[in-house]
């Protein structure tokens, strides 16, 4: 036989039918509910003041909390988050902070509840842990214009049907976004275009990491594509990480999320439209959004232009003595012992060095980077001579 299920609720009215029946007294009566004679009469005042309403369980909270938020804070609060929807509760006290209100500002904690209880903070997904894959010798951003990122953030299409590839670049010692452009496609010449305006305005960095897609790699030789034999010519030294593993460009990648959640969602009406959300973004991201990797500080204050001008006027690079030097034609290709060679589109006019490795053996570098072989007796072009590493940084010199 299941067991009866008792609620509290009818035993208490229980207990005040048989108190009003008189038929035992109150003690009796207690001792047979097992409770004790001040929560007897309780329940007794309680069904007389308010009748069955007044055996339901009542909230045990305080009526007043001396401690509690006052209703300013929390408005105050509820717009910021209404304002920016995507900021937490650390960015939302900076700026309560900076405002100067009167008062002690709630702690983050606080503000977190607050947003909690009025339904604005979103539940996360929770990830599995994963191992982290090698990282290879990637530089330190030490300081601003040290090393910039560069990436396609993934493309959709605007209302208008038309496809949007945001180009994207960023400081990673400032976490300063550089620039958002929003291209049709991801050909050499849009992106160049991108990269003359960025670099005349904010001056040349230290080192550019990227991955091995298009257009700042290629499958060619030493993995070189024309835009990457560019910034090597400009003096600029370049790092690739590994294929498949966006999370060795975390910072960048994670400004990703954020431009995607805040700019992106929903696709504006076309691609000049696109563009003016783009900038007013990144002006916000820059000006506006406390980083907690920046001690809550802004990106803008953090960064500067480089000392480096931007010049059209090429490095052009220089061989050890005992090098033959070929400049590379437009067909991408190279006199060598009587035979046109081919070398790579991405090298077109630029000169190479070729060291002589035995009699019929020569091996062909672009600065300090191993492009392949050459064998006298073989009609064919270059042979990569060895694997070409998906983590590398290039020189200008050999």
């Amino acid at each position: 036989m299941a067991w009866k299920m008792v609620l509290p609720m009818e035993e208490r009215i229980r207990f005040v039918l048989a108190v009003e029946q008189r038929d035992y007294s109150i003690a009796e009566l207690c001792r047979q509910y097992g409770i004790s004679r001040k929560t007897g009469y309780k329940w007794i005042r309680r069904y007389r003041a308010e009748g069955v309403d007044g055996m339901r369980e009542r909230s045990r909270s305080p009526l007043s909390c001396p401690h509690k938020t006052s209703q300013q804070w929390v408005d105050r609060i509820i717009q910021h988050k209404l304002k920016h929807p995507r900021w937490g509760p650390k960015k939302i006290r900076i700026i309560l902070q900076e405002q100067g209100w009167p008062g002690p500002v709630p702690a983050a904690s606080t503000i977190g509840n607050i947003l909690d209880r009025a339904g604005l903070v979103e539940p996360r997904k929770k990830r599995r842990g994963r191992k982290r894959s090698f990282q290879g010798p990637f530089t330190q951003a030490e300081r601003p214009n040290h090393v910039w990122a560069v990436d396609y953030k993934g493309w959709f299409r605007t209302r208008d049907g038309q496809r949007c590839d945001p180009l994207t670049v960023s400081d990673l010692y400032s976490r300063y976004v550089l620039g958002v452009k929003a291209l049709p496609n991801q050909a050499y010449s849009a992106a160049r275009d991108v990269f003359e305006h960025l670099f005349s305005h904010h001056g040349l960095p230290e080192v550019i990491r990227s991955d091995n897609g298009s257009p700042f790699a290629s499958t060619g030789a030493g993995g070189l594509s024309r835009l990457s034999v560019w910034w090597i010519l400009l003096g600029i030294k370049l790092e690739l990480i590994a294929p498949g593993h966006p999370e060795q460009n975390a910072s960048h990648e994670r400004m990703h999320l954020t431009l995607k959640q805040e700019a992106c969602c929903p696709a504006s009406a076309n691609h000049r439209a696109q563009q003016r959300h783009f900038n007013k973004w990144r002006k916000e991201f820059n000006e506006q959004r406390p980083h907690e990797a920046l001690q809550m500080k802004r990106p803008a204050q953090m960064y500067h232009r480089s000392d480096v001008t931007y010049s059209k006027n090429l490095n052009e690079p220089s061989y050890p003595p005992g090098y033959q030097v070929r400049r590379v034609r437009t067909s991408g290709e190279i006199k060598w012992c009587g035979r046109k060679r081919f070398i790579g589109e991405a090298l077109k006019s630029v000169p190479v060095g070729i060291k002589r490795i035995d009699k019929n053996h020569s091996q062909v570098y672009f600065c300090s980077i191993l492009l392949g072989d050459l064998h006298d007796a073989d009609s064919r072009g270059l042979r990569p001579s060895v694997y070409v590493p998906q983590t590398y940084q290039l020189r200008q010199n050999v």
